[in-house]
């Protein structure tokens, strides 16, 4: 992420008079920008009372689905700002802000989106080629919207989509276990287990899970059958049901050809353009997983997966991924009374009781200070476990150790922890040490030449420490469509 406050500085900061108006705005800072800007005004919670500027400011992430507030306060030098509502229309990179002069009118963003973007780099030298032109669009932008200003304190609201929420209730109907014929068991997990099988005689997965499982297959089930749930970065859902006398419920799913990705890379070195497939078409699932998506009045909302590993997607017969097993995700609805982020909280609860896989734990999970109050650090934990994936992958491309053999298929930190690293290894390691998987030196000058993003680049921008500084899906995927051959 840009550090904003180091820009401001490079512009100066005059302040207006001691003697302006006292204004109240909604207020969300990392804690490397939080120190400079709590010396433009006092901060209590989610609020900052301006000392020297009647005008709010916000930065905020541009992505798949509504803005995501970034950087939210008052603002730190002296510019006009006309307009009374969070107005904007022009975007820098994955970035747009705004400036505004009612209290708390920071909060929420009313986007235009260009019909022909344009995105510019920051920089010193087109620092003012992106503030004197925004300060023009605020000035000339037509007023879309008003916020409706109670007497007293207003709260801020984060993120709302106006369009009526589809995260209730599961779609579709039981099928009958009586037209499904199970072959055999080809994978066993925590909570379920996987046979291969035929429905009305076409191949199925069918994933059984016992009656003691019955959260998980509730979670599950749910995500399948969130409208728009349609993509080939993840797995297709057939049908659900509960088998008459055990009360074992079973879904009815798409039948990878070869079997789970960790199956795939322990059996089968790749091509680069393999290995590439496989990446670019996880990156794609996950992108889409996390998508805010409206369509014809139906609304997906943004899914996080949880439990991101080579366990938990599948390849097809064509060499593409698909994202499965979301046991442990967490449907980010956007309904005021049902705010999504906020109905499993303990599936961060790394323990005893822990679900999903440890080694693909970020960071802030392993430590136990996920901010579960955003959907935002639920989705960027995704994003280190996606780098592990790539690493995971890349480690499998014969073409990447030219004149040496391919490594042979080892998990993130295998070679140092072992198979099964405990909690307490993995936090000293990965959080405390702030180690990675090692990046051969030639992954990194593999696109140099061409003047393009490297795999180091994306692997160490996927897993930073960091996860404010963390791509997002749809970075990623877009990075990863730079090295197509």
């Amino acid at each position: 992420m840009p550090s904003w406050l180091n820009v401001f500085a490079l512009l100066g900061s005059a302040l207006l008079p001691v003697g302006a108006q006292k204004r109240r705005c909604a207020y969300l800072a990392s804690p490397s920008n939080a120190l400079h800007l709590k010396e433009a005004g006092n901060v209590s919670g989610a609020e900052q009372l301006c000392g020297h500027t009647p005008c709010c400011m916000g930065y905020f992430k541009l992505g798949y689905g509504p803005p995501i507030p970034d950087l939210l306060g008052c603002n730190v030098v002296q510019m006009e700002c006309p307009e009374s509502s969070c107005f904007s229309s022009h975007h820098m990179e994955n970035f747009t802000s705004c400036v505004c002069n009612t209290d708390f009118c920071n909060a929420n963003l009313t986007w235009l989106a260009p019909s022909t973007p344009s995105p510019s780099p920051w920089g010193v030298s087109s620092i003012c080629m992106v503030v004197v032109p925004l300060a023009l669009l605020l000035i000339l932008c037509i007023f879309m919207c008003h916020r409706s200003i109670r007497k007293g304190v207003a709260k801020p609201s984060y993120g709302r989509v106006t369009s009526q929420c589809s995260c209730h209730g599961l779609q579709g109907s039981d099928l009958d276990l009586g037209c499904i014929e199970l072959r055999q068991m080809v994978g066993q997990g925590h909570f379920a287990s996987v046979w291969s099988g035929y429905l009305r005689g076409a191949p199925v997965a069918v994933k059984v899970f016992p009656a003691r499982s019955i959260q998980q297959y509730l979670r599950e089930r749910t995500v399948y059958s969130l409208a728009l749930l349609d993509h080939a970065g993840v797995l297709r859902f057939l049908g659900a049901g509960t088998a008459p006398q055990s009360r074992d419920r079973f879904l009815v799913l798409e039948l990878a050809a070869q079997g789970s990705l960790r199956s795939f890379l322990s059996h089968s070195s790749c091509s680069w353009a393999c290995s590439l497939r496989l990446a670019q078409s996880l990156s794609h699932g996950l992108a889409f997983l996390h998508a805010d998506l409206q369509r014809n009045g139906t609304h997906k909302p943004p899914v996080a997966h949880g439990d991101l590993s080579s366990s938990n997607a599948v390849v097809r017969a064509d060499g593409s991924c698909a994202l499965c097993d979301f046991g442990c995700s967490t449907i980010l609805c956007s309904c005021p009374e049902q705010p999504g982020w906020q109905q499993h909280r303990n599936i961060f609860q790394v323990g005893s009781a822990q679900v999903g896989t440890l080694c693909y734990m970020s960071p802030e999970v392993l430590e136990g200070c996920v901010n579960l109050g955003s959907s935002r650090y639920l989705l960027q934990g995704d994003l280190y476990s996606l780098g592990l994936l790539l690493w995971e992958v890349w480690t499998r491309c014969h073409e990447l150790y030219p004149g040496s053999a391919v490594l042979e298929h080892r998990l993130p930190y295998e070679e140092v922890l072992g198979v099964s690293p405990s909690l307490g290894e993995l936090v000293h390691w990965v959080s405390e040490r702030r180690e990675r998987p090692p990046i051969p030196l030639q992954w990194g000058q593999r696109f140099q030449e061409q003047g393009i993003y490297t795999i180091r680049e994306i692997l160490e921008d996927c897993w930073d420490h960091d996860p404010e500084a963390r791509l997002t899906a749809q970075g990623a995927a877009e990075r990863l469509a730079t090295l197509a051959p």
